[in-house]
């Protein structure tokens, strides 16, 4: 079972925006009104004040615990989370990529292929890179499988069923 107070990252700080303590994000996820649903963040160590767009795909945020240029900059590189429970609920065939790092893959045929170290979007759909278990002497250590109904059969808390066909080298 997915624990519901692991923390999710929606965004990150990427470094520091004037001289008033205000931080420039890296929005993941939703975006913005997402981020927008949200009052505190990092386990309440981080309360917005107020945040908008950057014009670029990312946002400008100011916290109530950041007062200066210089704490700003502190912040660089840091994750802003929320408690997965404070998410939205997923509808059928959603899931968060969190969710899905670590999950055992298996074939439709039951051989065991690894585990998903990774999940990455490239435009179209998101695309799983599972590693393989065990690593073979020759060849590719990592392979990627498309998150598409004839690659990934079905998946759950415990493992993801790909396709024999995405599995074959």
């Amino acid at each position: 079972m997915v624990s519901t107070k692991e923390p999710i990252t929606i965004a990150a700080i990427t470094g520091a925006h004037g001289v008033a303590g205000e931080v420039r994000l890296k929005l993941l996820g939703e975006g913005l009104d997402a981020l927008r649903q949200h009052r505190a963040f990092n386990d309440g160590t981080l309360t917005l004040r107020k945040i908008r767009s950057d014009n670029k795909g990312g946002a400008i945020a100011s916290f109530a615990e950041v007062q200066g240029r210089a704490a700003a900059e502190k912040l660089r590189g840091t994750a802003i989370t929320v408690a997965r429970d404070e998410l939205p609920p997923l509808a059928e065939g959603e899931y968060y990529h969190r969710d899905l790092i670590g999950l055992a893959v298996v074939t439709d045929t039951g051989a065991a292929i690894g585990r998903i170290i990774a999940v990455e979007n490239f435009g179209a759909s998101d695309v799983l890179e599972i590693e393989r278990d065990p690593a073979p002497d020759k060849g590719m250590k990592t392979f990627m499988v498309p998150m598409t109904a004839a690659a990934v059969i079905e998946w759950d808390e415990t493992r993801l069923v790909i396709s024999q066909d995405f599995a074959d080298e």
